[in-house]
C-alpha cells in the first residue's frame, strides 16, 4: 500500500501547493481520496495512470474537494474507458456528476457506480471487496463530511510447509485447503488440522483519511491502529479559536487523534494558505506525537518500504519559488568552470594595469575617495533607519526548513 499526497493546500491553491487530493495505490488499483482541481494533472505528475482508478471518495462538498472531479471523468471518457467505477461520497454526489455530463451532452462510455452516505448515518461498510473495505463514518465540520478508513483483510498465515511433507500433505489443492482453515483427510483416513500446519492470520495494512474537521471520537474510531493515519492540519495551534470557528483541526487536535488511536504514522496535510513554512506545523505536531511527518505533494509514503520502493515514480521535478534562495542560504556551490578557472556564475571587475593603479593612487586617495564616503553621521543615520523598518510578515524559519524528509 502506497499513500501519495496529491493537494495539501487548504480552500485556496498556492504557488506550490495544489487542492486536496490523496491517491492511495493497491496491487496495481488507484483509490483515490477527494478529487480537488488539477487532480489528474498532478496523477500523472507522482507517475500514476488515471486509467487504473477503481474508487473515487468524496469527503464533502467543499468545493476545493470535487472540482477535478467531472474533469478527471471526462478524461477517462476520452481514453475509451470501459471498466465500471465506484464513486462514494455524501447524498447528492450522484445528481451533481449525472447533471453535468447531461448539461455537456456526454454519455459517458463506463458504467459509474454511486454509493451515497445520507447526513444522520453512524457507521457504514461503502466497499466490500474480496481483499479489503472500506469504511465511512461523519465527521465533525461546518457541513456534512464524511471520513473513511481503507482496512486490507487480514491475510492467511504462513504454512509450515516441511512439516507438512512430513505428514502426507503433497498436493497443491491441499495446501491451498489448509491456508483457508480447512482440514484435510488423507487416503489412510488421517485428519490433518489446518491449525497444526498454518500460523497465525498476518492483520493488512490500514489508512486512515480525516479533513476538515473538529476533534470527535468517530476520528479516533476510524484511526485506530491504522499504519497511517492522514489528518488535517490547517492551523496551528496558536489559531485554535479559528480553527473552532471554522470546523478545522490544529496541529494539537491532529496529534490528540494519533495519540488516541495509537496510529503508527501520522501524516499531516490541509494547509492554510497563511503558513508559508508548513514545518512550524510540523515541529507543533511532533511536540505531542511522533513519529510525525509532513505530507508533501507527489512524495510516496510506503507501508512496506522494502518491497514497495520504486513501484511508484515521480515524473516531474517541481522546483519551489524559494528554492534559489535556500541555496544561498545554505551556503550551495555554484557551477565550477574549468576554461576560466574559477566560479562561472561570479562577476569579476577586470584589474587595472599596474601604471594605471599607481597613477590613481594618489587621486583616489586625497579626492576621490573623501567625495564618494558619507559622513560618518549619515551612515549611522542610514544604518538606524534600516534597523527600525518592520520586519516582513512571513512565517519564522527554523531548523526544520532543509529537513529533507517528510
Amino acid at each position: 500500500m502506497i499513500i501519495v499526497p496529491l493537494g495539501v493546500a487548504s480552500a485556496t491553491p498556492t504557488a506550490v501547493r495544489h487542492l486536496p487530493s490523496v491517491a492511495l495505490w493497491r496491487e496495481g488499483d488507484v483509490h483515490l481520496f477527494d478529487c480537488g482541481e488539477n487532480a489528474q494533472m498532478r496523477m500523472l505528475q507522482a507517475g500514476l495512470k488515471r486509467s487504473k482508478i477503481e474508487n473515487i471518495f468524496i469527503s464533502h462538498f467543499d468545493v476545493d474537494h470535487y472540482s477535478g472531479l467531472i474533469g478527471l471523468l471526462s478524461t477517462l471518457q476520452l481514453q475509451r474507458r470501459d471498466r465500471p467505477m465506484n464513486i462514494i461520497g455524501p447524498k447528492g454526489i450522484k445528481e451533481y456528476v449525472e447533471w453535468n455530463f447531461k448539461f455537456a451532452n456526454i454519455d459517458l462510455s463506463f458504467e459509474i457506480n454511486f454509493a451515497e452516505v445520507e447526513e444522520g448515518f453512524e457507521s457504514q461498510v461503502v466497499v466490500d471487496h474480496e481483499d479489503f473495505y472500506v469504511e465511512a463514518r461523519p465527521l465533525n465540520h461546518s457541513s456534512f463530511c464524511v471520513g473513511y478508513r481503507f482496512q486490507e483483510k487480514d491475510k492467511p498465515g504462513k504454512v509450515d510447509a516441511p512439516k507438512a511433507e512430513k505428514l502426507g500433505i503433497t498436493e497443491d489443492e491441499q495446501f491451498k485447503a489448509l491456508k483457508a482453515g480447512e482440514d484435510v483427510e488423507l487416503e489412510d483416513g488421517s485428519v490433518i488440522k489446518s491449525y497444526d500446519i498454518v500460523g497465525h492470520p498476518r492483520p493488512g495494512d490500514s489508512f486512515a483519511y480525516i479533513t476538515d474537521t473538529k476533534y470527535c471520537p468517530n476520528a479516533v474510531k476510524l484511526a485506530m491502529n491504522t499504519n497511517i493515519l492522514y489528518h488535517e492540519a490547517t492551523f496551528s495551534e496558536t489559531l485554535a479559536d479559528k480553527a473552532a470557528e471554522t470546523g478545522h483541526s490544529t496541529t494539537s487536535d491532529a496529534a490528540r487523534v494519533a495519540n488516541e488511536a495509537q496510529t503508527k504514522l501520522l501524516v499531516i496535510g490541509h494547509f492554510s494558505a497563511r503558513y508559508t513554512n508548513p514545518f512550524v506545523l510540523l515541529r507543533e505536531a511532533r511536540e505531542k506525537f511522533f513519529p510525525a511527518w509532513l505530507a508533501t505533494e507527489l512524495r510516496p509514503i510506503y507501508t512496506n518500504p522494502a518491497q514497495e520502493k520504486g513501484i511508484v515514480k515521480q515524473k516531474v521535478y517541481i522546483k519551489e519559488i524559494d528554492e534559489k534562495k535556500d541555496s544561498k542560504s545554505s551556503g550551495g556551490k555554484k557551477p565550477y568552470d574549468k576554461s576560466r578557472g574559477r566560479d562561472s556564475s561570479k562577476k569579476f571587475r577586470k584589474r587595472r594595469p599596474q601604471t594605471d593603479r599607481s597613477k590613481s593612487r594618489g587621486r583616489d586617495d586625497y579626492d576621490g575617495s573623501r567625495r564618494s564616503r558619507k559622513p560618518d553621521r549619515q551612515r549611522s543615520d542610514d544604518s538606524d533607519h534600516r534597523s527600525s523598518r518592520p520586519p516582513k510578515h512571513i512565517t519564522p524559519r527554523t531548523p526544520f526548513d532543509n529537513f529533507d524528509r517528510f
